[in-house]
């Protein structure tokens, strides 16, 4: 149909003109008006039947398209606001934890220093009192030695008294003698 309008209007130019004039670039045709007018708004009819619809529809879907995805990207906007308020929330609540933690811990730390020092302290003592009876026993038995020695000395020496048949103050010299030389303890 394009074709046949096109046909016309060059057509036009042959009947609207005479042989003798010849068209100039400037000059006014009425005629030549008209046509193009007419071809105008047929071309306007044209494009309202067949492209006008298409073209309305085109652009209403790419601007709910357009208005779809600004809403789409407003909502992952609030979406990520909201997702960085939870992490900065849950990071506040996890640093809360590990303060907690690491006070507990420490807390932990003491106590079981503080037992260690008590039972280390209790072993010391044990091991203290223990020595003391070792050497307890040790005294009492070199007493129970000394005793031992003693009284072999007194018994020597009851010998040896009465082997010399010694006068009495001799004899009671040798027994003082004796008797400075044995410890006191």
């Amino acid at each position: 149909m394009i074709y046949y309008l096109s046909l016309l209007y060059n057509y036009s130019f042959i009947f609207l003109f005479n042989g003798d004039e010849k068209p100039m670039l400037l000059s006014i045709n009425p005629g030549l008006i008209i046509w193009q007018l007419i071809i105008f708004a047929l071309l306007l009819i044209l494009l309202k039947k067949i492209a006008w619809k298409p073209l309305l529809s085109a652009l209403n879907s790419r601007e709910q398209s357009i208005k779809d995805a600004v809403e789409s990207a407003e909502n992952l906007k609030k979406d990520a606001e909201d997702m960085i308020a939870e992490n900065k929330r849950v990071m506040a609540e996890a640093n809360t934890q590990s303060m907690k933690i690491i006070n507990e811990a420490k807390e932990m730390s003491n106590k079981i220093g503080d037992e260690i020092k008590a039972k280390a302290n209790e072993d010391s003592r044990k091991l203290i009192e223990q020595a003391k009876e070792e050497i307890k026993k040790e005294k009492e038995s070199a007493m129970a030695d000394l005793r031992n020695e003693v009284s072999d000395l007194a018994i020597k020496a009851a010998e040896k008294i009465l082997n010399d048949n010694l006068d009495e103050t001799r004899q009671k010299k040798i027994v003082n003698d004796f008797i400075s030389q044995i410890p006191k303890n």
